[in-house]
């Protein structure tokens, strides 16, 4: 699945088309890298055959921003064009799966080269408007495992621990988390510092 005008379904809803309407304030925005193709397809494959339901709806992602209240859209996006204007492009390098659990029933693909750079873009785009306290320090990481088995989690890292891919990353995904539980593209934006 793409991101451009594209939805992506949360658990409590089903996905359908981008309707093109503006969200009114406040709103709730999210903040993703979309990993690219092939890599997409062969990691939502992995998640699919661990048993996550969410495989089939939720493309592959590293989260910048996760759910954030902003008090409206324009602000918002305004505050994340500043930041992309200052942040060139960088490579991100997938590298093993890790897990964190017990905290958390997630296993992830972790981020190794370009750790620094998403971590950096997390701390900018999580300030003025969409300022908000997380319940976990910021680690950049690709989901492939989520709420599944304690023996399915532990395949995930096990089946993963070898991968390795590389890609450019010279755009961010902005979404917004409508009232029907979707998360919807509203904007890409090109990293241009």
């Amino acid at each position: 699945m793409g991101y451009t005008n594209s939805t992506v379904q949360t658990s409590s809803g089903a996905a359908r088309g981008g309707s093109g309407r503006m969200p009114e304030s406040p709103c709730w925005v999210g903040i993703v890298i979309p990993v690219p193709e092939p890599m997409a397809s062969e990691l939502r494959r992995a998640r699919a055959s661990f048993g996550d339901p969410m495989a089939s709806v939720i493309p592959a992602h590293i989260t910048l921003v996760t759910t954030t209240p902003a008090p409206d859209w324009s602000s918002a996006l305004e505050h994340v064009r500043e930041v992309t204007a200052a942040q060139a492009p960088f490579t991100v390098t997938l590298r093993g799966a890790a897990s964190f659990r017990p905290v958390t029933p997630v296993v992830y693909v972790q981020v190794e080269d370009g750790f620094r750079e998403c971590s950096n873009l997390h701390e900018q785009l999580q300030s003025g408007p969409l300022d908000h306290q997380i319940p976990y320090p910021y680690h950049p990481h690709v989901t492939v495992a989520h709420d599944v088995s304690e023996a399915s989690m532990d395949n995930a890292v096990q089946t993963l621990r070898d991968y390795r891919a590389s890609f450019s990353v010279d755009r961010i995904g902005v979404f917004e988390h409508d009232p029907h539980g979707l998360w919807v593209l509203r904007e890409e934006m090109r990293l241009l510092g």
